[in-house]
């Protein structure tokens, strides 16, 4: 198999080509990113600069078995307009390069994100609604880019289609680029540590899901060697809420208003404190918890990271500057 990833070089798609790499019926995998790493990566992979927004992808395509697309872009958060252009209209031209070249499989990296407001007490399968969150631009892109990705799907009945829906996804390589996504530079690092954390917020819907980046890599590999269609929840136990957070954290749940939260993040995002504004906070609190039995049923995907696990792995590798020889990974990218 000749497999294309699209995004090749951040938090998922490192683990993607690790997992590719070590699957026998993959021979070779086209590593593509606006900008190619200086170090070579798994022996399997050639990297490929291409920008998703204005380079032609046809000869990227051509002759590809699989397109894993991965490319999105979460900073700036303050210019909607590249925003959309990267991950609406970039994503578009994605699947109409796929269409072109006919590709067998076209495997798209989907979220939680895109689900609408769902149950906290209950998990909830692939069929629930993915109209996203509308104080969310992350959220509203990922609703987007599925009512795309159906338009594919309907007129490209050939191609087989899968869309992966993941929990928030960690791993310590990551820990530059997540911190300087939703940190940013004023955070210290001497404050990022599990002994550093004396309180966690008890928020009634402040219960969210996680999964190991190296976990998501082994359901893209599935993904991509199983004839297997539609959409999977992608996440690992237990679900994280105050109480567990507490728990892991070696901390005490204090009460606090959704309201002050959500007040605290526009505040600082628009003092130009932190880079996050507050429809993260909005999507944390409104999507659902989601049943993986699809995955584990169909994919055979089961994680080996507990949630816990790769929360903990993620703030020890943000106190240690941890990070990866990409672009986007790359340590020096913390301060």
């Amino acid at each position: 198999m000749r497999v294309v990833v699209l995004g090749a070089t951040g938090n998922v798609g490192t683990s993607v080509l690790r997992a590719l790499d070590a699957e026998p019926a993959v021979e070779s995998i086209v590593g593509v990113a606006r900008r190619a790493p200086a170090e070579p990566g798994p022996p399997k992979v050639e990297y490929r600069p291409a920008d998703i927004v204005r380079d032609s992808l046809d000869d990227l395509f051509e002759g590809a078995d699989a397109v894993i697309h991965l490319a999105w872009l979460i900073q700036p958060s303050r210019d909607q307009a590249l925003l959309r252009a990267v991950n609406v209209e970039g994503s578009r031209r994605v699947f109409a390069a796929a269409g072109r070249a006919r590709v067998p499989a076209l495997i798209y990296a989907s979220s939680v994100g895109a689900y609408s407001p769902g149950p906290k007490d209950r998990a909830v399968d692939e069929d629930w609604p993915t109209e996203g969150i509308a104080t969310s631009f992350y959220a509203r892109h990922k609703a987007e880019v599925e009512r795309e990705l159906d338009v594919f799907e309907r007129d490209h009945p050939a191609t087989r289609v899968v869309r992966l829906r993941p929990a928030l996804i960690f791993k310590r390589e990551a820990a530059s680029e997540i911190r300087r996504y939703f940190a940013g530079p004023l955070l210290p690092t001497s404050l990022v540590r599990r002994e550093m954390v004396p309180l966690v917020p008890a928020i009634d819907r402040l219960r969210f899901q996680a999964v190991h980046s190296d976990d998501v890599g082994e359901a893209y590999r599935l993904a991509t060697v199983r004839d297997v269609r539609g959409a999977f929840n992608v996440a690992a136990e237990p679900v994280l809420d105050p109480d567990e957070l507490a728990r892991i954290l070696e901390a005490r749940p204090v009460p606090v208003p959704a309201a002050a939260l959500r007040l605290l993040a526009l505040a600082t995002w628009k003092l130009r404190l932190q880079p996050t504004p507050p429809g993260w906070v909005d999507m944390a609190l409104a999507v659902p918890i989601m049943a993986t039995e699809r995955a584990r049923s169909e994919l055979g995907w089961a994680p080996r990271h507990s949630s816990a696990d790769a929360l903990l792995e993620l703030i020890d590798g943000m106190h240690r500057r941890d990070g990866a020889p990409t672009p986007p990974l790359q340590a020096a990218a913390a301060t």
